[in-house]
């Protein structure tokens, strides 16, 4: 069998330590599901002011840089804002007891834990990834085993440590939170195939490992998030949200934008207004040379240069940009399979593309770009058009889309949208993932729903069948249920 295989190719002392954290997580999880609402809810403040705080958050992410080589420490810095985030979100719900009721339908609902979550970490996310996941599911009275990415596991077990010592400060098992310390693919395999719910964040390969260990999974779908102008948007505002989104951590998130789609006519005044805001305009020949290190001959992205600083980006490619620029954008060269800028890039690389013609017609290319990359995940849109707001909301096959806000900093929660705050979002079956929402507090929980019964709500079947409804098809006269018919499934 294939598991009996990945256990075998497992160092033994990779079998042991998986085999040791499943034993002791089992037993916190019996401890955890007896706390009340009172005691999770300072559990969650506990855990999240462990690694929230200014001073430890710094250090943490100034050890993920050091160990991953990837990210920048401003934007990065601001991630901690995103725990507050999760924490906001957490406190606000209730997750113990009855957490919903609806008298008009006789139903109650019950909240119980999902049990031992396996999650992965990104090597992009080693500090805010384990935390979010953390206070979820502490609220949900749920334990967590995780795998941090080798390229970054000494962070990821730094912040596991700090919030398990939390939890031991408030007299709860420390072994709630718990994490792999010889982290590996195959150990990330047993790991999901043993666990009772996987969230994994990560690549594609990752995500299809989590759907096909047998156990329910929420992963991520690719991002190429784009930003798309209409007639009535504020090119300088815009400009300046795309410069958030794509510096946000050297532009590693999948939500960072990638595209711009501009009308022709404002086209030129978008590309003087992202050179005001500190991006960087390749020429032609600069644009080649960026193509040659960041694809391979076939179109694959190659990872040296995910995830970096502008220099380095044109370093990498053979040139040399301003210390000050931001960012560097390039016109785009078309839309397709065979165009690689429109693509998705996870660096600090933009392409601006133009389209003619009407709204619907700009609207009709950017559901061409979705076709080649980042169906599900994510867009945003620069207008003031409520009519053309509704239509792009219609049409475009993504999850989330921003309105006159930064992409990476505002679709997966902001303090000044409604967004669920998280740092997983699924992408629907657009993007092969099994929700369509952003992964938050009632993902880690099982429903009970509790239902009484209530006056009947059985409309005639001239009012169920409207126009289609012919009463000499009943002789007998309208059917009527029997017991037996209201109350087996």
């Amino acid at each position: 069998m294939v598991q009996e295989k990945i256990r075998k190719e497992m160092t033994p002392e990779q079998v042991q330590e998986l085999d040791d954290l499943f034993a002791r997580a089992r037993v916190a999880q019996r401890v955890i599901e007896t706390y009340d609402q009172d005691r999770v809810d300072r559990l969650c403040q506990a855990v999240a002011w462990a690694v929230a705080n200014t001073t430890t958050f710094h250090r943490l992410v100034k050890m993920g840089i050091e160990e991953s080589g990837l990210g920048d420490y401003t934007s990065r810095m601001n991630k901690r804002m995103k725990i507050r985030g999760v924490l906001r979100d957490a406190l606000r719900q209730p997750s113990v007891g009855v957490i919903e009721e609806d008298p008009g339908r006789g139903i109650v609902k019950y909240g119980k834990p999902a049990g031992l979550i396996g999650c992965i970490v990104p090597t992009t996310n080693p500090d805010l990834t384990p935390a979010g996941n953390a206070i979820y599911a502490i609220k949900a009275r749920d334990v967590v085993i995780f795998s941090p990415h080798p390229r970054s596991k000494d962070t990821t077990f730094e912040t596991v440590r700090l919030m398990r010592d939390a939890l031991e400060a408030e007299g709860a098992p420390a072994d709630i939170l718990q994490c792999i310390t010889r982290p590996s693919l195959l150990v990330s395999q047993e790991l999901m195939r043993r666990s009772d719910l996987v969230i994994a964040t990560g690549g594609q390969a990752l995500v299809r490992q989590a759907y096909s260990s047998g156990k329910p999974a929420y992963g991520v779908g690719a991002g190429n998030a784009t930003e798309f102008l209409d007639e009535t948007a504020d090119i300088k505002a815009t400009a300046t949200n795309c410069m958030l989104s794509k510096t946000s951590d050297f532009g590693s998130g999948c939500s960072a934008d990638g595209n711009v789609l501009v009308p022709r006519g404002r086209y030129g005044d978008m590309l003087d207004a992202l050179a005001e805001v500190g991006g960087y305009r390749a020429s032609e020949e600069e644009r080649a040379r960026l193509e040659s290190v960041m694809w391979d001959t076939e179109g694959h992205r190659l990872a040296d240069t995910v995830a970096i600083s502008p220099q380095k980006l044109a370093e990498a490619a053979g040139f040399t940009i301003p210390d000050e620029a931001k960012f560097i954008f390039v016109e785009g060269d078309g839309i397709g399979e065979e165009h690689n800028f429109c693509k998705e890039k996870l660096t600090t690389l933009l392409a601006v593309h133009a389209y003619d013609g009407t709204f619907e017609d700009g609207v009709d290319l950017a559901l061409q770009l979705y076709e080649v990359g980042g169906k599900g995940h994510s867009c945003g849109i620069a207008s003031t058009d409520d009519a053309h707001i509704d239509y792009f909301g219609r049409m475009m096959p993504v999850s989330r889309i921003m309105v006159n806000q930064p992409n990476s900093r505002a679709n997966a929660g902001a303090f000044n949208n409604g967004m669920p705050m998280t740092s997983s979002m699924g992408c629907g079956t657009w993007g092969g993932n099994i929700i369509s929402e952003n992964v938050s507090l009632k993902h880690y929980m099982n429903t009970t729903w509790v239902s009484r019964k209530i006056p009947v709500d059985r409309p005639s079947d001239a009012e169920l069948f409207g126009d289609f409804y012919d009463p000499a098809m009943e002789p007998d006269g309208e059917a009527k249920p029997t017991d037996a018919a209201v109350t087996v499934s």
